[in-house]
């Protein structure tokens, strides 16, 4: 029996920017376009959704739906960033994950021997990190395959958790509404209606004959879906590039002792990451690059590295110094240090950072 948990986060877009600017925080904000009629919502957070405005959504229609509604233009360099910040956490539970889009993502956490191989404990632990050393909620769905832990995941929107465990797998899918089911979209979903099907229980008493007549291929899938079977392993195609670990800061810096000052706490969580890596791998970690980055309190980040075989501390100072030129009087919220790895070395996984 599989152990897959999904991880979903909550507005990802929209909480970065509230995480961000905390004046955006209780008001109704949504990442997207100007308000004229080209203008498309990409995502919103909850106090705008609750006007009934929706990601896909015209901006003109949302702005309609919500007056006070405040419009954030998007940046993406910045949500991928804290992507593979989301990712890195991910990877120290596993190398098995798939990754959806930026913000979701299944993790095959079968074999997984962390937290005493609990997959309701590593997810609640992955959220708890998320929180704590991202300033981000998560969801999660934890069940016996894909698209079950998938729709889990949802269950408790948002910043909630939803356990599907074998032995609860049959009651929960029966009850399902086939609208939940990915894959059924609203087309799918009318020609489902108009069979009298609504429910996962609805499929199992219709005649599977029918289902494929009606539906071809997907009839089989959906009434794999509706028994509670989904098979498919994750795809996992990514290759890890680099190791890193970052520590952003309660309160801005300004010096460069200050900011050398935490190169010993960081090299040390650095070492601890390359040392798992290898273990996980079982080859020896070859080092391609040697960098260090720096977030100044205008959230511009900027990042030096250079060509280095071996992990060396004295070189870590020399690329600060370098990093820390480029400060122009600005305060620092966020140090990090990180690896490239050898072309040779690559597996599954992206940067993996480090918060407190």
């Amino acid at each position: 029996m599989r152990k897959i948990i999904h991880v979903d986060m909550d507005c990802f877009y929209a909480a970065v920017e509230m995480r961000d600017n905390p004046a955006l925080r209780d008001i109704p904000i949504a990442i997207g376009g100007s308000s004229d009629r080209r203008g498309v919502i990409s995502t919103c957070n909850y106090p705008a959704r609750k006007f009934g405005v929706r990601s896909a959504m015209a901006t003109a229609y949302a702005m309609k739906l919500c007056p006070n509604l405040t419009l954030v233009k998007g940046r993406m360099e910045v949500y991928v960033n804290e992507s593979q910040k989301i990712r890195s956490i991910f990877s120290d539970y596993t190398d098995l994950i798939e990754p959806l889009s930026l913000d979701e993502a299944y993790l095959d956490v079968t074999h997984s021997q962390f937290c005493g191989g609990s997959a309701t404990l590593m997810a609640e632990e992955i959220r708890a990190r998320i929180k704590s050393e991202i300033g981000l909620t998560a969801s999660a769905g934890v069940a016996p395959c894909k698209f079950v832990a998938k729709v889990a995941s949802d269950e408790n929107k948002p910043d909630g958790i939803c356990v599907i465990t074998p032995d609860k797998l049959d009651e929960f899918v029966r009850q399902l509404p086939l609208k939940k089911i990915p894959g059924v979209g609203k087309v799918t979903m009318q020609k489902l209606q108009r069979l009298g099907l609504n429910t996962c229980e609805d499929v199992r008493r219709y005649p599977f004959e029918r289902i494929q007549k009606e539906l071809g291929k997907f009839g089989s899938v959906l009434w794999e879906r509706a028994h509670g079977i989904d098979e498919r392993s994750l795809s996992v195609s990514r290759e890890r590039k680099s190791i890193g670990v970052e520590r952003t800061l309660s309160e801005d810096i300004h010096t460069l002792d200050e900011c050398k000052a935490f190169l010993p706490h960081l090299l040390e969580k650095l070492q601890s990451r390359i040392d798992n890596h290898g273990k996980r791998t079982g080859k020896p970690v070859r080092l391609r690059t040697q960098g260090v980055k720096l977030k100044f309190n205008d959230f511009q980040l900027t990042t030096v590295e250079h060509r280095q075989g071996k992990l060396d501390e004295r070189y870590f100072h020399e690329l600060m110094e370098e990093a820390f030129e480029r400060a122009n009087g600005r305060g620092i919220r966020l140090v990090g240090l990180h690896i490239g790895l050898a072309a040779e070395q690559s597996t599954h996984q992206l940067i993996l950072p480090f918060d407190e």
